[in-house]
C-alpha cells in the first residue's frame, strides 16, 4: 500500500505469490465468465479457463502468438489448445511468476520473457496474434502498449484482449474512497482509468482496424464477487484476522465500484492492416 518502487505491477504479485487464497483457481489469476451467478464453487474452475478461451478464439491458427501479462501461466495451455501456435512466447514484467509458471508454460509449449509490455523486445513483425488477459490496467500506458502490440505484429495479426474499464468517474466521497483504495492496492495510477470508448479509440490510434469490443461484466465481475465473498466466508477460520480484515476491506471498495456502475469489463479485438 506504501512502496511499490519502480515497478508496482511487480511489487503487487511478487506479495501476492503463487498461492492467492482468493484464486478462483489455483494458479489463475483472472476473474472468468460465469453462466451461473458465482454462488456454485464447481464452476470458477471452468469460468478462468472459459474466459481465456474466449479471449484467446480470434487468434489466427497454427501461427506466432505473443502473450502480454500472462500471469502464473496456467492460462498459457489454454491458449494453446485453442490456437494451437507454431510458437507461444509470454511476457510477464514480474520474474517470480515467470519462475512460478515455468512448468504450466512447458506444458504449452512457450517461452517466458521477462519484459515490460510497454516496451516489448522483439522485432517489428514478429508476430501473427498478440493476447493479452486481464492486464492492460497494470501497464505503464495502454497506448503505448497498443502500439507496441501493433508494432510488432505483421500485416494482418490480431490484438485480442481484456481489460477492466471505467464507465465514469467516481462521484462522492463513497466512491472517491473505494476508488482510492482500489488504485492503491493493485498499485495503480490513476491515469489506468479509462472508459471503453477510450481504450478503443486509443486501439484506433494505435493503427488497428475493424476493432470490436463488448462489456460483460454482469458474467464476469458480478459473480467473481459473490465467489470471494463466499470463500471468505467459508475461509473464516482458516485465514489469520489482518489478512481476512484486508481481504474484506478490498472486497467491500470493490463492490461499491462494480454496483454503482463505476467499473465493467471489456474485451476487444482488432487486426493490423
Amino acid at each position: 500500500m506504501l512502496r511499490f518502487g519502480t515497478n508496482p505491477a511487480a511489487t503487487v504479485y511478487d506479495s501476492i505469490g503463487p498461492d492467492f487464497f482468493l484464486a478462483l483457481a489455483p494458479g489463475w489469476l483472472n476473474l472468468g465468465i460465469w453462466e451461473g451467478d458465482g454462488g456454485d464453487p464447481d464452476e470458477a474452475p471452468v469460468a478462468v479457463r472459459r474466459l481465456v478461451e474466449r479471449i484467446a478464439a480470434p487468434l489466427p491458427v497454427a501461427a506466432d502468438v505473443l502473450d502480454v501479462g500472462n500471469g502464473l501461466a496456467a492460462q498459457d495451455p489454454a491458449i494453446a489448445d485453442v490456437a494451437r501456435p507454431r510458437s507461444l512466447t509470454a511476457v510477464n514484467i514480474t520474474w517470480s511468476q515467470l519462475e512460478a509458471g515455468r512448468a504450466n508454460l512447458r506444458d504449452a509449449g512457450g517461452r517466458a520473457v521477462c519484459a515490460d509490455a510497454c516496451r516489448l523486445p522483439f522485432a517489428d513483425g514478429s508476430f501473427d496474434g498478440v493476447i493479452s488477459v486481464e492486464a492492460a490496467f497494470h501497464f505503464s500506458s495502454r497506448a503505448r502498449f497498443l502500439a507496441e502490440a501493433f508494432r510488432v505484429l505483421r500485416p494482418g495479426g490480431v490484438l485480442t484482449m481484456s481489460d477492466v474499464p471505467t464507465l465514469r468517474r467516481p462521484q462522492g466521497l463513497r466512491e472517491a474512497v473505494a476508488a482510492v483504495a482500489m488504485l492503491r492496492v493493485w498499485g495503480l495510477r490513476s491515469g489506468a482509468a479509462a472508459s471503453p470508448d477510450e481504450i478503443a479509440a486509443a486501439a484506433a490510434t494505435s493503427g488497428f482496424v475493424d476493432i470490436r469490443s463488448a462489456t460483460i461484466g454482469d458474467h464476469v465481475i458480478g459473480p467473481a464477487l459473490r465467489f470471494v465473498r463466499d470463500r471468505l466466508d467459508a475461509s473464516r477460520d482458516h485465514v489469520s484476522t489482518p489478512i481476512a480484515i484486508a481481504a474484506r476491506t478490498m472486497l467491500s471498495e470493490a463492490d461499491v465500484l462494480w454496483e454503482r456502475g463505476v467499473l465493467d469489463y471489456l474485451l476487444l479485438e482488432g487486426r493490423k492492416p
